[in-house]
């Protein structure tokens, strides 16, 4: 999959595309990307999302954005993996914000994405103000040579799947319901780093997942399988949060107790699956205390998953 910033700077094939933030990549997503990648082979046209980076709402509103379901590179490996040609991260600034829809269309669709078709949902608005709508960009394609389709929403459980929704759920905790939502659990990915070693010393010790974000959509304490240890999913229980019974910092950390597990993970990039949330984050007076509850963590963990197996 070709990931491309500055489409100027090459000639591209002609496109099928749509446009979006697809943050999280839930059901709704998947079935936008399964419609454009068959109309793409029926065409012979290269499969093709547009995003933006940063996020618009995080450029427009800083400080009052949502947090991202997932980091750009989880992003960009679960298209790939859905069998997207090309992303084309186009970067959002006051210069994009302002850009008439008109313009958007005529300087970036058609002149610099040789775009042939366009998969949109019926929603859809684009342009400074958000001028632009479905009917402007049908009677825009027409003008330039391009067909536009429009994707009605897709239901999960008679609920409407959106990226708002998965965000309540795992605020919430309902991992099952986010699982439904996304079609897989929920999965963070990161390098493992060299932490305080607290955990070693009271008898736990944690592989620390780095993460790109500063905010994430959910906290706590949770039933979770490593991926990238094996060919099967290694089980555990991980702390996310801000560790406030230690360091108290502005950062989540990601802190994983692998079950019955040995062996040096430095540096290695594993993916964390989110299956069950065990409860909230707390702070404890002092360390024996916390490690108690750790151990009455792990004991929850084990249970969940044995009955997971039956």
């Amino acid at each position: 999959m070709q990931v491309i910033r500055h489409p100027s700077r090459g000639a591209l094939a002609p496109a099928a595309l749509t446009i979006g933030n697809f943050d999280g990549l839930h059901q709704g997503h998947q079935a936008l990307l399964g419609r454009l990648r068959e109309v793409a082979g029926q065409r012979g046209l290269a499969a093709c999302v547009m995003s933006f980076e940063p996020h618009p709402r995080e450029f427009l509103f800083p400080g009052d954005s949502p947090p991202r379901i997932a980091p750009l590179r989880d992003k960009l490996a679960l298209l790939c993996a859905m069998g997207i040609d090309r992303v084309h991260l186009c970067r959002f600034d006051a210069a994009l914000a302002a850009t008439p829809a008109r313009d958007f269309v005529e300087r970036v669709l058609v002149g610099a994405h040789q775009v042939r078709y366009i998969l949109v949902g019926d929603d859809f608005r684009f342009g400074a103000r958000r001028e632009g709508d479905l009917a402007l960009l049908q009677q825009l394609g027409r003008e330039h040579g391009f067909e536009v389709e429009p994707m009605h929403s897709v239901l999960a459980a008679g609920e409407r799947v959106s990226s708002s929704e998965v965000r309540l759920r795992l605020a919430a905790g309902d991992l099952e319901g986010v699982q439904q939502l996304l079609g897989r659990p929920y999965e963070l990915t990161g390098r493992i780093v060299r932490g305080q070693q607290l955990g070693r010393q009271l008898g736990y010790p944690t592989a620390n997942v780095h993460l790109h974000s500063a905010r994430l959509p959910l906290a706590g304490v949770f039933v979770v399988e490593v991926l990238g240890l094996g060919e099967r999913p290694w089980p555990g229980v991980a702390s996310l949060g801000l560790r406030p019974t230690v360091t108290s910092t502005s950062v989540p950390w990601l802190e994983v107790y692998l079950l019955d597990f040995s062996g040096e993970l430095y540096g290695r990039r594993l993916g964390v699956r989110f299956l069950h949330k065990l409860r909230d984050e707390e702070k404890y007076p002092d360390l024996p205390t916390l490690t108690a509850q750790i151990a009455r963590d792990v004991a929850a963990g084990r249970q969940f998953l044995s009955r997971r197996k039956a």
